[in-house]
């Protein structure tokens, strides 16, 4: 792999983590298109911990608010958050041991990622339109969790989006859009640390050389760049144009691959 290769990767990985557009059917896609080789699975560790630095960056506060209320006030609401977000990251952790080799396979098929994007674009678009998103984090709690939870999972199909996902469920629920994104990200944190850690005993010294620092500092920039322009855009507007892109996206894949295998 290249240092531009590995640039382009890491800023597709940064922003479609942190963005309802799919980072792994990006990054799937990206060698077929491009015409690379495959990054192979190193490179996908390097991209995942430039994402988690982002996300611990730009919540550092927060997280470390979370640990303190848990240690200091444990039966009260802002010190069982970090059991609640522990708890909602069970079922994507299951779903991603139980189902890791299908994800990395089946789920990767071009078709299969162009139908995904533009499935979950119809149920992100209703979500997005529900009246009555007028709940706050202070009403975040384990049925909620659970079911944010639930819909992380269903981010093992490339297309349709870790983040996409969680926002829309959030959305479902009832919670603003800023709300409904920073318990997004809070969320994913462990799953995002999970993927890293699962994975990382595959790096080998040879992996470590410029084109890793290289794609892990752009995955790293590009998601705080992105976690940024989310939070702020969902104060005042829509996903109305991340569910544009994805439909665009997904039926330029299904006309490109159609018949093509």
């Amino acid at each position: 792999m290249t240092e531009f290769q590995a640039v382009v990767l890491g800023i597709l990985q940064g922003a479609g983590e942190f963005l309802p557009i799919s980072s792994s059917a990006h990054l799937a896609l990206a060698p077929r298109v491009f015409g690379w080789p495959d990054q192979g699975l190193a490179y996908d560790v390097m991209l995942h911990v430039g994402t988690l630095l982002a996300v611990a960056v730009y919540f550092w506060k927060d997280w470390l608010k979370i640990f303190s209320d848990a240690i200091k006030r444990p039966a009260e609401k802002e010190g069982r958050l970090l059991w609640l977000l522990a708890a909602g990251s069970v079922p994507a952790g299951a779903a991603g041991l139980l189902l890791n080799h299908t994800a990395e396979t089946v789920f990767r098929n071009p078709l299969w990622i162009g139908f995904n994007l533009l499935f979950f674009s119809v149920l992100i678009y209703l979500a997005d339109r529900k009246p009555a998103q007028e709940l706050e984090e202070s009403s975040f709690s384990l049925k909620h969790a659970l079911l944010i939870g639930l819909a992380q999972s269903l981010a093992l199909m490339p297309g349709a989006s870790r983040s996409g996902m969680t926002i829309m469920a959030a959305l479902f629920l009832g919670y603003r859009r800023g709300a409904a994104a920073r318990l997004s990200f809070l969320l994913g944190t462990p799953i995002i640390l999970g993927a890293a850690l699962m994975e990382a005993r595959k790096i080998s010294p040879e992996h470590l050389n410029a084109a890793f620092a290289t794609g892990l500092a752009s995955s790293m920039i590009a998601g705080l760049s992105c976690i940024w322009l989310i939070m702020a855009w969902l104060k005042k507007r829509t996903l109305a144009p991340f569910i544009a892109y994805r439909v665009a996206l997904g039926a330029a894949i299904l006309w490109m691959f159609w018949g093509n295998g």
